[in-house]
């Protein structure tokens, strides 16, 4: 997949009535845009890139469920994001950084900024949209925002509106965050690594489940004094995304989380999955903890049509990136690639 670069020319305005001048949009294409190709649009998780095949490699690339060769697939880098998309490290008028200076920005900002995207590759169908997480969150927006150009989707691990549980979590990110002085000095990108770090480990906490753990994190030998093997995958974890990641982009894409709502201004939840034309499949995480499947199956009872699914892991959220092959074979059962 190619790395590309696209750049609206004009002013973007955004759901709070602030004004982007001339965002740019980094995202992935497997080839070029042909009626012969049938067109996979992935939406991408909280800090995840453009490049499927990097972190969903089990499903996209060569011979792969997703086929560079067989399918044009794209996928679009996050407003608020630093992997190449309009955000916080972009420079701003003044010629600094925008850090904190960054506009909030939504779920629906995003979706709305990557249909240019779509208009500018001039793709009218798109056969399969799909995401999990955030990127759930972006592909039930599409369907509701743009229906006629979504002919299937496929949502996993997300639901209608985010749950106060999951405010909850994102608020104690950015209190770890704020808890950094460096972060709050703005001095440059670098700013708040510690934080990220300290966020990233109680993000982990809702990203996997008591069972993965007691799988992955049991102590070797049984005799400590103290345990030590998850505190060390905890630092671990942290140290590796804040090494990839900018803090000021967490900041602010904790806080798009916080505005989905499919339901605002569509006179509510049930209206906005009613109006989904898309044949639908919604599918849960038997182990989600941060993304119960209660939730899943209240989308599939309000989209017409739609179908639930069930994945079976002991890793919790985190299964949509892991359990490849459950996701291949509900892929496989219920949409003609």
């Amino acid at each position: 997949m190619e790395q590309k670069i696209f750049k609206y020319e004009g002013e973007f305005e955004l759901e709070n009535g602030e004004i982007l001048h001339s965002p740019e949009i980094c995202y992935h294409i497997s080839g070029e845009v042909s009626p012969k190709k049938k067109v996979i649009w992935i939406c991408h998780a909280l800090t995840a890139n453009s490049n499927p095949q990097e972190w969903w490699p089990g499903l996209v690339g060569e011979g792969k469920l997703f086929d560079a060769r067989k399918h044009t697939i794209v996928c679009a880098n996050m407003l608020g994001s630093c992997y190449g998309s309009s955000g916080p490290a972009s420079i701003a008028p003044d010629g600094k950084p925008f850090l904190l200076r960054f506009p909030d920005i939504t779920v629906r900002d995003i979706v709305k900024a990557h249909n240019l995207l779509r208009l500018h590759l001039e793709i009218k169908e798109i056969f399969l949209m799909t995401g999990a997480s955030i990127g759930g969150f972006q592909a039930l927006e599409w369907s509701i925002m743009y229906p006629e150009n979504i002919k299937n989707l496929l949502l996993i691990a997300c639901n209608a509106q985010v749950s106060p549980w999951g405010t909850a979590f994102n608020e104690s990110q950015r209190m770890a965050l704020l808890a950094d002085d460096s972060f709050m000095e703005q001095q440059g990108t670098d700013g708040g690594k510690s934080g990220l770090e300290a966020a990233r480990s109680i993000a982990l906490l809702s990203y996997r489940s008591y069972q993965g753990y007691n799988h992955t994190q049991q102590e070797e030998p049984k005799e400590q004094l103290f345990a030590s093997k998850a505190c060390s995958y905890q630092q671990y974890q942290g140290k590796k995304l804040a090494d990839r990641f900018d803090a000021y982009s967490y900041y602010k894409l904790t806080k798009c989380i916080d505005s989905h709502n499919c339901g605002r201004g569509r006179s509510g939840i049930s209206c906005a999955l009613g109006s989904i034309k898309a044949s639908t499949v919604v599918t849960g995480i038997g182990s989600d903890l941060l993304f119960p499947v209660q939730e899943q199956k209240q989308m599939a009872n309000h989209i017409p049509g739609a179908i639930y699914e069930e994945i079976n892991s002991i890793y919790g959220h985190d299964g949509f990136l892991l359990e490849y092959e459950q996701t291949e074979k509900i892929v496989k059962k219920h949409f003609k690639l």
